[in-house]
């Protein structure tokens, strides 16, 4: 049985360390990719604070496809180029967005999300999916984020 409890109090440098301590811990030695996004999917709902949705969206067949996550419903499909998540895949770089409505194309899988951070995880120089982090809170993530959520996704880029 695993049991990670994170302490909010903890400066955000070392919830982050103690996230990705965790996540190495559950997919160490796991080869099923599926397996190890949903249990980083919860990790990531338990850690962070102020979250509407956690997960990820995997590039199959040149296009984003839903993948395991915690929170509300999603959207399945996301083309390359479109949506925060979608611009993050197909340039390769973090999307750290304090007001979402304030995007161009942003697609609004759920009315809730106001704030967004999504992350490139690449292998062997190819995006092959993204880690996406939503919050009902506007500015929510910063760069102590975006560095934190960058580990997470260098780390399980052999492992999803």
């Amino acid at each position: 049985m695993y049991d990670f409890r994170p302490d909010a109090a903890l400066p955000k440098a070392e919830l982050y360390r103690q996230l990705i301590a965790a996540a190495a811990a559950l997919t160490e030695g796991e080869r099923d990719g599926i397996a190890n996004m949903a249990n980083v999917a919860a990790l990531m709902w338990e850690y962070l604070p102020d979250l509407n949705w956690a997960g990820f969206y995997r590039v199959v067949d040149g296009e984003l496809v839903l993948g395991p996550f915690a929170g509300r419903p999603a959207c399945i499909r996301i083309p390359l180029g479109q949506g925060v998540c979608g611009a993050a895949a197909a340039s390769g770089t973090t999307q750290l967005v304090p007001d979402v409505h304030a995007f161009p194309g942003h697609i609004a899988c759920d009315a809730a999300s106001r704030s967004e951070l999504v992350v490139p995880v690449a292998r062997d120089g190819a995006v092959i999916a993204v880690i996406d982090l939503d919050s009902p809170l506007l500015a929510r993530f910063d760069s102590e984020d975006a560095a934190g959520v960058e580990a997470l996704a260098a780390m399980l880029a052999t492992r999803i």
